[in-house]
């Protein structure tokens, strides 16, 4: 059997430049010869994506907090047996914007759903599957709004209170010092050059440890 990819994932905040630095790392890794399939969440499968237009519609606005995190791992259910796993187990290397840490930042931090709840259906859900790096893009709160109301059409997310991004920033952040090791943090303000530069040691990192 080949040897097993990697498990990119990014995370952050809204308006922290996840996609741009995703397009960004493919095409480096790409040009090592690496085979990246892209993924991201909510999405990245048929399923997904019908799931993912549900939960960012603003005409959504009822949703319950129990609703939108069932229904995040409905997708991620999904993108994991579909994408994820196939992809890794032919040694092909997957990038993601977003994964379990979302959840733990957006419905624990934001909507303050127990973590007991959200480890629970993790433990269900992802069949063990961890990130072998995880790309956290930080960015004051304040930072990341004007840059999201700049682009416009503002999703069900986007529409949040900044009290709301203040606790998903904070989750964030306290997540990647419980987890140092697996969590690299960027300066998201940084201009995008900058912030694949950084991100970039990390992911040679890992390439080497993978060689």
């Amino acid at each position: 059997m080949g040897k097993r990819g990697k498990f990119i994932t990014l995370e952050g905040g809204e308006g922290v430049g996840k996609s741009t630095l995703l397009a960004d790392l493919r095409a480096k890794l790409r040009a090592r010869g690496i085979a990246v399939q892209l993924a991201r969440e909510p999405g990245g499968t048929a399923l997904g994506e019908a799931v993912r237009a549900l939960l960012l519609d603003p005409a959504s606005r009822s949703m319950s907090a129990e609703s939108e995190l069932l229904l995040m791992f409905a997708s991620r259910a999904q993108l994991v047996r579909e994408l994820v796993l196939p992809t890794l187990k032919t040694g092909g290397w997957v990038l993601s914007d977003r994964y379990v840490d979302a959840s733990y930042a957006y419905q624990g931090g934001g909507r303050l759903v127990p973590d007991a709840r959200i480890c629970a259906l993790e433990e269900w859900v992802c069949a063990g599957l961890k990130p072998d790096l995880t790309l956290l893009l930080d960015l004051p709160v304040s930072t990341g709004r004007a840059r999201i109301v700049r682009r416009g059409n503002m999703d069900r997310i986007e529409t949040e209170t900044d009290a709301f991004f203040e606790r998903v920033r904070e989750r964030y952040r306290r997540r990647a010092e419980a987890e140092s090791g697996r969590f690299c943090v960027i300066d998201a303000s940084l201009a995008p050059a900058q912030v694949l530069q950084a991100s970039m040691v990390a992911v040679n990192r890992l390439i080497k440890a993978s060689a």
